[in-house]
């Protein structure tokens, strides 16, 4: 396996592909979007906020890319019927998915293990991992129909060891590891690949949520992490399927 850390695709490596950015209206999910239309990529833009995901659709048109297409969708409170619907949308507009990329999830709140309740508990946990496993499954199909389908599943450091007060975010991490194993053990036999990022301390949103005193001068930013994203979606990474890839070196 090439340096993946250091990646940098063939100038046009992305011509032709269309690709699913989930939580693409900030953050990492919105430096993978422009990333990947950069390099010649469509990308349909999956997120919450609608006025967001507008604003990186402008910005891949402005920047000569190719249209992307919006997808509002609330994880938390999506069905499997919502996910069947917009799997069959895609694959009408599209005939296939190249590239799904399992950005969006949520934190909570950090603390104690015996103070969780059990609604912030199963909102994590719906988003995280279930709603995750439900479009995964209905967009399989569509991803099939690709030549080198890539998925791709976002973890954490805390993913891999539990630590103090991460509570169900950590274990939603864990659990997030675990399906994209067994995806990549069931289709090991296939053109589908599956892998994991851990993007490591990243300047966002949710990181200055988890660690608000931090100095974030010291932190890599979304655009300086790209290089594993890039990867794992590009050709260069065929025959790369069930592992778990560190955008930084810890």
């Amino acid at each position: 396996m090439q340096n993946y850390q250091t990646f940098q695709p063939a100038q046009g490596a992305f011509n032709d592909k269309i690709i699913l950015v989930t939580g693409a209206g900030d953050g990492i999910g919105r430096e993978a979007a422009l990333s990947y239309a950069r390099h010649g990529a469509t990308i349909i833009l999956l997120g919450r906020t609608v006025a967001k995901l507008e604003a990186v659709y402008d910005e891949i048109e402005a920047a000569g890319g190719a249209t992307p297409a919006i997808i509002p969708l609330d994880m938390k409170g999506a069905t499997e019927a919502n996910y069947r619907d917009m799997a069959a949308t895609i694959m009408n507009q599209f005939g296939r998915l190249d590239g799904l990329l399992h950005n969006a999830g949520m934190l909570g709140v950090l603390s104690p293990f015996a103070h969780i309740d059990l609604a912030t508990w199963e909102d994590i946990m719906k988003v995280n991992v279930t709603a995750q496993f439900m479009m995964t499954k209905a967009l399989l199909p569509v991803l099939m129909a690709a030549p080198n389908p890539s998925v791709v599943f976002t973890s954490s450091g805390v993913g891999r060891t539990g630590r103090a007060h991460w509570g169900p975010y950590a274990v939603s991490k864990f659990a997030t590891e675990g399906m994209a194993q067994v995806l990549a053990d069931e289709y090991d036999n296939s053109h589908l690949r599956v892998n994991v990022i851990n993007p490591g301390a990243t300047r966002t949103a949710m990181r200055s949520k988890a660690y608000p005193a931090e100095d974030k001068s010291k932190l890599k930013t979304a655009a300086e992490i790209m290089p594993v994203y890039l990867y794992l979606m590009s050709d260069d990474s065929l025959g790369v399927s069930g592992e778990s890839l560190d955008a930084q070196t810890r």
